[in-house]
């Protein structure tokens, strides 16, 4: 017989306890890498048919790419004037059903939706600004009047409990969020903003602070009634609204920014860079607390600028008219952190909330605790200094600029990383292990690594009703410029399945909760993999998303 995995080993004592949450993560369930990839050529065999160099077994399959949908007159997607970036597929998001995929395009103008139906192989543009701040020398890094009908920049979209999608814009545009109303209906004939109503077919959240939007999400434990969110600056603060009226994001609420208690005692500067003069040695990890920007009713409190303006995405130390949030958060004691991106809300082995937020320019993972009463624990969760491929053989791998997160119905985290390391050496996605769910990965497991000229992967996320499954985009590829590369192939969506992976070795046995594990070295020979059970398994079960305590604002 062969061995269970340490995941149904945890879902057994779990049960046994009479609680219906889960460990923050298992062991691996691959081989993992050794190296990152070579970079190909543009249109090379291996962007049109893998990728990315995997573990054994695991499968990838194209589902569309820019090349597909240009070339059939009854689809559409968003592409602007502008080279590589023209599309630029960004974080992508799941309907429930798991038929649809969102995909954003963070293009620097022209901003839109795009929706790929994964049961009629058909992708259509929802919604898109209507260019009009394409004038770099008029509206680059201010806030003109040719944004009123234009957006940028989309980075994150995230399927809502209202059953609606939010956009953010991040690095271009105005740091506006955007709810998309009516992401099932039929796709508009014209998608434009100009041709859509303000209203009914979309609206901006004003309720929520201007900030380079990335990282967006909703608490596990109120998921309608907190929304988690971030600054993508390298003095970048994390954010919290609390809704005045559960599912209403248009009723206004309180605005929090996180504090490290310890941070401006030891010299912290909340205007400066992470890394910047004092803050070199400043402490940004530890006890914390959520500091309020707005009163209940959304207005700011005395001493805090307004957090809701429209602006650029630049420093506050040197412009007055920039993103409110900064400058509120700023005023608030906000610690800074180096470019935080994206965010994924977990639950850890205590059952406590936990935030996991990629901090681009400090090549590391943050987790944050939270304890309840607008307090918290910030910890470093991986680093690329993180032990890695612990008990296999090592990889001359190393974690450079985490820009993506995901989540796996067992609660596992994968860090995907930003651009390629160099020219010819490919960005790497790797598997946190944190088998005792405390918050700190005792490993970092190398899992993918991109073989795509000129790319990035982005928007790593799993099937909602397949968990087994997961997709993840090509962003910015060398072949999206079609006067470089005419027969390009462009971004691309992918999907994998986990089911025919070859795991591991068995190990010596061991328990968990004092459930014996019998020794068993059959399993590497076996076809398939436990772990795609288990994460059906956990799926049905809601495991990963189980209701976490201490989340009291």
């Amino acid at each position: 017989m062969s061995r269970p995995s340490l995941a149904t080993f945890a879902s057994l004592a779990v049960a046994s306890l009479g609680i219906t949450t889960a460990l923050a993560g298992t062991d691996p369930f691959f081989n993992p890498l050794t190296q990152s990839t070579a970079v190909a050529s543009p249109n090379h065999v291996n962007e049109l048919h893998s990728p990315w160099q995997t573990p054994p077994g695991l499968s990838q399959r194209n589902l569309m790419s820019l090349q597909e949908v240009e070339a059939d007159a009854t689809q559409s997607v968003q592409r602007v004037p502008f080279g590589g970036i023209s599309s630029m597929f960004d974080m992508l998001a799941y309907d429930p059903s798991g038929r649809y995929i969102f995909i954003p395009h963070e293009t620097p103008f022209g901003a839109g939706l795009s929706r790929y139906d994964t049961t009629e192989d058909r992708t259509e543009l929802l919604f898109a600004g209507d260019s009009q701040a394409s004038d770099f020398s008029a509206c680059w890094g201010q806030a003109c009047p040719a944004w009123a009908a234009d957006f940028a920049a989309f980075d994150p979209a995230r399927w809502t409990p209202n059953g609606t999608v939010l956009l953010g814009e991040e690095w271009s545009g105005l740091g506006r969020i955007v709810e998309v109303l009516n992401p099932l209906g039929d796709a508009p004939a014209d998608p434009i903003v100009t041709s859509l109503v303000e209203g009914e077919d979309y609206r901006t959240l004003d309720s929520i602070a201007r900030v380079a939007h990335e990282g967006i999400n909703f608490s596990r434990r109120f998921p309608n009634r907190v929304i988690y969110y971030i600054d993508e600056w390298n003095s970048g603060s994390i954010y919290a609204l609390v809704l005045k009226t559960p599912g209403d994001y248009t009723g206004g609420g309180q605005t929090f920014v996180l504090s490290v208690d310890a941070f401006m005692p030891s010299g912290g500067d909340p205007a400066a860079n992470w890394n910047e003069g004092v803050n070199e040695t400043a402490q940004r990890f530890g006890m914390a607390t959520w500091v309020p920007l707005t009163n209940a009713n959304g207005r700011p409190l005395r001493g805090i600028s307004d957090p809701f303006v429209d602006g650029p995405t630049v420093d506050p130390r040197e412009r007055t008219d920039v993103r409110g949030g900064r400058a509120a958060a700023d005023d608030a004691g906000g610690t800074p952190y180096g470019r935080p991106e994206d965010m994924e809300v977990g639950v850890l082995a205590n059952f406590n909330e936990v935030l996991y937020v990629a901090v681009t320019s400090e090549h590391s993972v943050i987790s944050i605790e939270m304890l309840g009463n607008r307090k918290a624990i910030v910890r470093e969760f991986a680093t690329a200094e993180s032990a890695k491929n612990v008990g296999f053989a090592a990889t001359t791998g190393t974690l450079n600029s985490p820009d993506n997160l995901a989540q796996d119905a067992l609660g596992n985290i994968y860090i995907i990383e930003d651009s390629p390391n160099s020219g010819d050496v490919g960005g790497d996605i790797w598997f946190a292990r944190d088998t005792d769910g405390n918050g700190v990965a005792e490993s970092l497991d190398h899992f993918m690594s991109i073989q795509v000229a000129g790319s990035e992967s982005t928007g790593m996320i799993f099937n909602p009703v397949a968990p087994e499954k997961f997709v993840v985009a090509v962003q910015h590829p060398s072949s999206t410029d079609l006067e470089e590369v005419p027969d390009g192939f462009g971004d691309a969506v992918w999907e994998f399945d986990v089911s025919g992976v070859v795991p591991p070795p068995c190990d010596d046995g061991g328990s968990l909760f004092g459930v014996a594990a019998p020794l068993d070295t059959s399993c590497v020979s076996r076809v398939g993999n436990p772990f795609a059970s288990d994460l059906r398994n956990a799926g049905r079960r809601g495991v990963a998303t189980g209701a976490p305590r201490n989340v009291r604002w």
